[in-house]
């Protein structure tokens, strides 16, 4: 039997079928699921006949219901939260849930699975050094953007961006702007998903392909360190 507390379980960035029998057996003992998108997750638990009952919990209603879910936990609840793909609080809501039941002494329990981060980082085959720094989403604003990018070009390890398709193009522009069009960019598209794709080149060569190949989906970018010197 599941015991009560807070459950922070990953599901799958694309292909469905990549879900844990762990995270399908939290799901349908949980008493409740709290989702980023009820919608969303409700073709997650439709696929595995799983009825527990779905509410909303989203970055912008994450700390109004943290006291709800916390009482919850406290009331002998099982409290699974999920996200629309991969684990609860790496670039998505639950960092503060997770945070706030520790604090209280409340059970926390991750569930691990699917994660856009380290499917990149696998499919890049990165060896020279070890380690990464993963950066998510940078800011929507272009100043803070600009600095953060050119700050980051002196980091001696590959650092991981998650990126909208509307943005990867700005994306490109930038870093060959603050750092030089022959840095080396890994690019990651549509992990798990029928048209999954990669590929890898300098700045230069990665934006003259987007301007004639231009692709949607989710995207996961890797900027590589200055002496990388990767030839493909």
């Amino acid at each position: 039997m599941l015991p009560p507390g807070l459950y922070l379980v990953a599901t799958p960035i694309g292909n469905l079928a990549d879900i844990t029998l762990r995270a399908l057996e939290t799901l349908r003992e949980a008493d409740v699921v709290y989702a980023e998108d009820t919608r969303h997750t409700a073709i997650l638990l439709a696929k595995y006949a799983i009825r527990t009952p779905c509410l909303s919990c989203h970055k912008f209603s994450e700390r109004a219901k943290e006291a709800e879910i916390l009482s919850r936990v406290r009331a002998g609840e099982k409290v699974a939260l999920v996200t629309d793909a991969g684990m609860p609080g790496i670039s998505d809501p639950g960092g503060r849930l997770a945070e706030a039941a520790r604090a209280a002494g409340l059970p926390v329990t991750a569930v691990p699975g699917p994660c856009a981060l380290v499917a990149a980082l696998a499919l890049l085959g990165w060896h020279e050094h070890p380690g990464h720094r993963f950066e998510g989403f940078l800011d929507n604003r272009t100043a803070p953007r600009r600095r953060r990018l050119k700050e980051l070009g002196n980091e001696d390890v590959p650092v991981v961006f998650y990126e909208s398709p509307h943005r990867v193009e700005k994306f490109l522009t930038e870093v060959a702007e603050e750092l030089g069009e022959g840095r080396r960019v890994f690019l990651a598209r549509e992990l798990t998903k029928q048209f999954e794709e990669t590929r890898e080149g300098t700045v230069a060569e990665l934006k003259a392909w987007w301007a004639a190949h231009p692709r949607k989906g989710e995207f996961v970018l890797v900027l590589l360190p200055a002496a990388a010197g990767r030839e493909k």
